[in-house]
């Protein structure tokens, strides 16, 4: 499946590269991006996921779109946000100057799904 993300460079500023990073806190490997389209993504899953992993993909996309709404409303900075920064690593987690406009625990763990992850309980 692709998803057409180049309106979202018009509207918010934000590149097909961004969400493919955002979605690495999301807990998911970033997807081909740019090919065969330009400016898309494209997400090939095998048969072997389950529907929750389907469902958890859906609604990581979904997510992302709310965290796009808010920097075309203007409510987040259109340089210094959640998908500009992303991929949000461990030592981002731990750095003690954290100085972005969002918390920690929004840029790291977006879902009570990767928040269990990272305790190592599913």
């Amino acid at each position: 499946m692709h998803h057409d993300l180049r309106e979202f460079k018009k509207s918010a500023e934000i590149e097909v590269d961004d969400i493919a990073k955002r979605l690495i806190d999301y807990g998911f490997h970033p997807p081909t991006v740019s090919w065969p389209v330009a400016g898309t993504i494209m997400v090939e899953p095998t048969e072997s996921e389950s529907l929750e992993e389907l469902d958890r993909y859906c609604d990581a996309m979904i997510a992302i779109r709310e965290e796009i709404r808010e920097i075309e409303a203007g409510k987040v900075d259109r340089t210094n946000n959640l998908l500009k920064n992303a991929p949000h690593t461990t030592a981002d987690l731990v750095d003690a100057n954290w100085d972005r406009p969002y918390s920690r625990e929004t840029a790291v763990f977006p879902t009570e799904f990767t928040a269990r992850a990272s305790s190592g309980r599913r």
